[in-house]
C-alpha cells in the first residue's frame, strides 16, 4: 500500500519538475526515481520507509556537497582526516605512559610518536548524559571562556556544512605568565557513530584571522574529544581527550609537558562545574 501511494504521489508531482531548475530539479527528479524503484521492489512497510529515509539522508549530503566550493570542501576533508589520525592513535593501547593520576579516577596519559611528538591523552567520567555534554562542548562552544579560566574566548569564524566549523581559539595565560597568551586557527568536526560522539580538529590556515598582535600563534592536531556513555551507568558520560599540540616559543620541553597535562586535569573538574551549574540553572527555570 505505502510504495503504490507514493509511487502514484510522484506520478501526480511529475508535471511540476518542469517548473525547477538547478539542483531543486535534479534532488526531485532523483528521489522520484528512487521511490519509483522502491515501489516495484515492494518489501514491507517499515522497511521500505527506512530504506526511503536512507536514501533520502544520502541524496541530501550529495546536494550540500554540490554546494559547496572548493576551498569548503578542503576544510571538510581536513577535519575528516584529523578525525582519523585521531582515532588510529587513540587505538593503538600501546606505549603509553601514566602522567597524572587523580583520586576521584580522571588520568592523564602520554606518548611520542613519530612526525608528531608527545601526545596526551585525558580519560574521565562526567556524571551527566552524554547529550548534555555534547550540548555543551558543541552547541554551546562559544561559551568556554565563561567556565574554563584556562580559555580567553572560543569564536567560531565560519560554519561548513552540517558538521564542521573554522574556530578561532585564545588561551589564557599561566599563572606567572610562564606561557605567555596563545592563539589558535583550528578546523573541527563533529561525528556521530550510534551512542559514540567525536569531536575531532586540527590547526589550518584562515585568510580572515591572521596572526594577532600579542599572541603567538601555536598549532594543534590532530586533536579529539570522545564521549560514550558508561557501560556501567548511561547516565554518565565516558571522556577520552587526545591533546596534541605545539605551543611555539622558546619552552623547556618539561615546562610544556607539565603545563599540558594539567590543563587536561583542569579541564575535567571545569567541565564538571559546569555541567552541574547548568542543571542547577535549568532546575529553577
Amino acid at each position: 500500500m505505502l510504495p503504490a501511494t507514493f509511487k502514484l504521489c510522484a506520478g501526480i508531482s511529475y508535471r511540476h519538475l518542469r517548473n525547477m531548475t538547478g539542483l531543486r530539479r535534479t534532488a526531485a527528479v532523483a528521489l522520484t526515481h528512487e521511490l519509483e524503484k522502491l515501489a516495484l521492489v515492494g518489501p514491507g512497510p517499515s522497511k521500505w520507509i527506512n530504506q526511503v529515509r536512507r536514501k533520502s539522508v544520502l541524496l541530501s549530503s550529495r546536494l550540500e556537497e554540490k554546494t559547496l566550493n572548493e576551498g569548503e570542501m578542503a576544510y571538510i576533508k581536513q577535519g575528516e582526516e584529523a578525525l582519523k589520525k585521531s582515532m588510529n592513535i587513540l587505538g593503538d593501547q600501546d606505549g603509553w605512559k601514566t602522567e597524572i593520576v587523580m583520586e576521584n579516577g580522571d588520568k592523564v596519559l602520554s606518548k611520542v610518536l613519530p612526525d608528531i611528538g608527545k601526545v596526551f591523552k585525558l580519560e574521565a567520567v562526567v556524571e551527566k548524559p552524554l547529550d548534555n555534554v555534547y550540548g555543551e562542548l558543541v552547541d554551546n562552544m562559544e561559551k568556554m571562556g565563561e567556565w574554563n579560566p584556562n580559555v580567553k574566548e572560543v569564536k567560531i569564524l565560519q560554519k561548513i556544512g552540517k558538521d564542521t566549523v573554522i574556530t578561532h581559539e585564545k588561551a589564557a595565560e599561566t599563572p606567572g605568565n610562564i606561557v605567555g597568551a596563545r592563539d589558535f586557527v583550528s578546523v573541527r568536526c563533529s561525528k556521530r557513530r550510534g551512542s559514540t560522539c567525536i569531536l575531532a580538529g586540527m590547526s589550518t590556515r584562515f585568510g580572515g584571522m591572521p596572526e594577532q598582535k600579542g599572541y603567538i600563534r601555536g598549532e594543534n592536531g590532530p586533536t579529539c574529544m570522545v564521549l560514550r556513555p558508561l557501560a556501567e551507568d548511561i547516565s554518565k558520560t565516558k571522556l577520552t581527550w587526545l591533546l596534541s599540540i605545539d605551543l611555539k616559543g622558546w619552552l623547556p620541553k618539561s615546562i610544556i609537558n607539565q603545563v599540558l597535562s594539567q590543563t587536561q586535569v583542569d579541564f575535567a573538574k571545569h567541565l564538571r562545574s559546569r555541567m552541574v551549574s547548568s542543571s542547577n540553572a535549568l532546575s529553577l527555570c
